[in-house]
């Protein structure tokens, strides 16, 4: 079978697609570079170095854990949160709920310092809760919950919902029973579409969490703008490499978790093997197992 011939305009999209690759993916991997440059000023050929990521590790550790926890905490909120509501919006469809859905995106059209302000204004005064990282998680859920609920909601709109469910009910399945084995397996690809999106945005939230934050609840985005304004560029860059290397890793683990698994194979009972028959000593006269059987 011949390929298919492609012209001259297929090259010129390709060469402009990995232009705009590289546009893009140049300076990360230049500021990561820095990150082990003995004086990124000089170069490369200053020489190679770890000083800087042990130096960020040993003074900004602490927020890079405090952000994997706000941001796993934060995934399970939208989880608990975001997924029953999606669930209710493509069940439910009149002008309350569009309303509702359309309410949804408030939080995203927002500016993220104006729905800080809003949070310390409302809640500002409680001195524990407004002390303690739980505070940030409030305003990440609220930022990242439209994100899980648009993602689900595309895909359960997309099927037939009502009818897989009156088929399933029909045949006496419970609301748990339609639930968690209908409705959740068919918006997976939702759900961990949403899932994705919510533990980038949270990691990577800065606007909010710039108000958010106390002296003891600084997180990554934070931590990352106070060494590019108070230290030097090397250190900064070491920050930004070493939140690729526990990012990358982390979304590939959440894409494994949530991927499909191959279902168990029944074997019929025909397939499995028989044990050997064997026709009493006797002679002709006595019927064997195998003719008891049939």
């Amino acid at each position: 079978m011949s390929r298919p011939r492609r012209n001259g305009w297929f090259h010129v999209q390709l060469a402009f697609t990995l232009l705009v690759c590289a546009f893009l993916i140049v300076p990360v991997g230049m500021s990561m570079l820095a990150g082990v440059t003995t004086n990124y000023f000089i170069g490369i050929r200053s020489g190679v170095t770890l000083e800087w990521v042990i130096k960020v590790w040993t003074d900004y550790r602490h927020t890079i854990f405090l952000s994997i926890r706000i941001a796993l905490a934060c995934l399970v909120c939208t989880l608990l949160i975001g997924v029953p509501a999606a669930y209710v919006l493509a069940r439910v469809q009149n002008a309350f709920t569009r309303a509702i859905e359309e309410l949804l995106v408030m939080p995203i059209a927002v500016p993220g310092l104006a729905t800080a302000l809003a949070l310390i204004v409302t809640y500002g005064t409680f001195g524990d809760f407004r002390r303690s990282w739980l505070f940030i998680l409030v305003g990440h859920v609220l930022f990242t919950l439209p994100f899980m609920v648009r993602s689900v909601l595309a895909v359960l709109s997309s099927i037939d919902l009502k009818t897989l469910e009156e088929g399933a009910r029909s045949l006496g399945a419970s609301f748990s029973q339609r639930f968690f084995g209908i409705v959740l397996p068919n918006c997976r690809s939702g759900i961990v579409a949403g899932s994705l999106m919510v533990v980038t945005l949270s990691l990577g939230e800065f606007n909010m969490t710039l108000l958010l934050h106390t002296p003891l609840t600084q997180t990554l985005p934070v931590g990352l703008a106070d060494t590019y304004a108070s230290l030097r560029l090397e250190i900064g860059s070491a920050y930004t490499l070493i939140f690729f290397v526990i990012i990358i890793p982390l979304l590939i683990a959440l894409q494994w978790a949530s991927a499909p698994r191959a279902p168990r194979r029944v074997v019929p009972d025909d397939d499995l093997p028989q044990p050997p028959v064997h026709a009493p000593a006797g002679g002709a006269g006595h019927p064997g197992v195998a003719d008891v059987r049939r």
